[in-house]
């Protein structure tokens, strides 16, 4: 399971011209998912997500989660964060889950982040072409991979 996460003033998603999803300052994840992902990956990215200090303190610092600051999370499905580009110049999406497990992995990540923050989460739509707009703060963009934990 990989997470793309942008700390955002604001972001939104439209599918078809209408907004299906909108957050002020908070986060922005982009999350895919790969066959094998487990509920231990769920746990283990949801926790990081929620904990990771990205947020100023009072005094500038990185010292505070997305759950300090009661910022909003806009969680949208990305499959192409499974891009292989190692041959030629098309990449290969082989390792990214099939798109009926990615589903019920994608809601269940939204169900766990809204259950450990006590509020809804916004989201895009699963398999749907989106357009996205965002303000990164920053910029902070972090990569995290469940199968990688540095």
């Amino acid at each position: 399971m990989r997470v793309l996460l942008q700390r955002v003033l604001n972001a939104s998603v439209e599918v078809d011209g209408r907004s299906v999803g909108q957050i002020g300052h908070g986060l922005l994840l982009f999350v895919g998912f790969e066959t094998g992902d487990t509920t231990e990956d769920l746990d283990w990215l949801t926790g990081k997500v929620l904990r990771l200090r990205i947020f100023a303190d009072e005094n500038g610092a990185m010292n505070r989660s997305v759950q300090d600051i009661c910022g909003a999370l806009l969680v949208v499905s990305q499959f192409t964060l499974y891009a292989s580009t190692k041959k030629g110049n098309r990449p290969s999406f082989i390792k990214a889950a099939p798109p009926a497990a990615a589903e019920q992995m994608f809601n269940e990540f939204c169900a766990r982040l809204s259950l450990q923050i006590h509020r809804s989460v916004e989201r895009g739509v699963f398999g749907a072409h989106m357009m996205i707009n965002l303000v990164n703060d920053g910029p902070v963009t972090i990569w995290i991979d469940s199968k990688q934990r540095e």
